[in-house]
């Protein structure tokens, strides 16, 4: 005989929920702006309008969609969106590291001043691999960004044709970080390296040292740091000065500048006045020479790059090379902007702006 109990239900099914349900939509129950009206009794227009600028709700319907948008989980259709008006809310930007903090400033200014237009972005590091960049320029201009940003200037063929290409299709493309008034193409809003190895050459030469060492970045592809390096010798040779460039070897930056320190003490070829790639491996020799008693800047003077916070924590302080890295992204940010809304953002006196770095003399010299 059969019984007339119905089968058990499965696992939670006749459970019930304390969880507010999530209205379905359309699109796999994905919820629209139409679901999120009719939660909160007002028109798709009113949802759309409180999405591009809530100021413009009064603040009890605020109240009303803002709560509709948390119990549906709705979130904006943006592949929908770049379909209809082929742009994205993304800018990306393509830095060489986000390890470390040299290039943190600028991208957290540049973030900042892109969001006011509710431009977010997609950020990608290349390690300073030029073939992981072409890589990475190709990946995200799938995504059709509303602008590009790259860092530097020099990179493989193939990836300067494609930011040719983007550019030629409307995607503004903007090069931070270095700055060259003979390269053309794409804006630029950066600084010379060229320049600012040659003012931490004349800075040291000024000090009254004659025996110079630049500690160069070990990565091939650091080419901005070499370039500085290379005006560094180029000046200091033009004065008759003895200048040896070396190569920190491939550590953590204050483990290299150390190992760069103890290697010139353990050769007893030890300079009069030593300039780092980064403000980090300076560190590194500035506190391997505190343990060894060299006295700096007696013995020894240093001279760092960056102005990073720890460059003014060492003893008297560790002279630099400052780069406003925060206007750098402000200044990048309203180019974008510019060129995205050209229409509605203040007019940009310049497309090509170059940022003059400049010495920040502390007690290491």
């Amino acid at each position: 005989m059969k019984s007339s109990r119905s089968p058990d239900p499965p696992d939670g099914a006749g459970a019930q929920s304390s969880a507010p349900a999530r209205t379905r939509g359309r699109g796999l129950g994905r919820a629209t702006q139409a679901t999120v009206a009719a939660r909160a009794g007002v028109t798709t227009m009113t949802v759309s309008r409180f999405l591009r600028a809530p100021q413009q709700v009064s603040a009890e319907t605020a109240d009303k969609i803002r709560a509709a948008l948390e119990s549906t989980g709705y979130t904006p259709n943006k592949h929908a969106g770049m379909l209809a008006g082929r742009r994205s809310s993304i800018v990306a930007v393509i830095v060489p590291s986000i390890a470390s903090s040299t290039f943190s400033g600028t991208v957290q200014a540049l973030s900042d001043g892109l969001q006011p237009r509710e431009l977010e972005l997609l950020l990608a590091a290349t390690n300073y691999d030029p073939q992981r960049e072409e890589q990475q320029i190709r990946a995200v201009l799938a995504w059709s960004p509303s602008a590009l940003v790259v860092t530097g200037r020099t990179r493989t063929p193939a990836a300067s044709a494609l930011l040719r290409q983007a550019q030629a299709d409307g995607v503004p493309v903007v090069q931070i970080w270095d700055f060259d008034a003979r390269a053309g193409g794409f804006v630029q809003i950066g600084f010379n390296h060229t320049r600012v190895g040659e003012l931490m050459a004349r800075h040291l030469l000024s000090c009254g040292h004659d025996d110079l060492v630049y500690v160069d970045n070990s990565v091939p592809h650091d080419l901005r740091a070499h370039e500085r390096g290379k005006a560094f010798a180029r000046v200091a040779r033009k004065a008759r000065a003895r200048v040896r460039v070396l190569n920190m070897p491939r550590l953590e930056p204050m483990a290299a500048g150390r190992a760069v320190l103890q290697q010139l003490r353990a050769e007893a070829a030890m300079p009069r006045a030593m300039a780092f790639a980064s403000d980090f491996p300076a560190a590194g020799a500035w506190l391997a020479a505190q343990d060894a008693g060299i006295a700096v800047p007696a013995q020894l003077a240093m001279l760092g790059f960056g102005d990073y916070p720890i460059a003014s924590q060492l003893g008297a302080g560790l002279s630099t090379v400052s780069v406003d890295r925060q206007s750098l992204g402000t200044i990048c940010a309203q180019q974008v902007l510019a060129m995205v809304y050209p229409e509605s953002s203040p007019p940009v006196a310049a497309q090509q702006r170059e940022i003059r770095p400049r010495i920040v003399a502390r007690g290491s010299t």
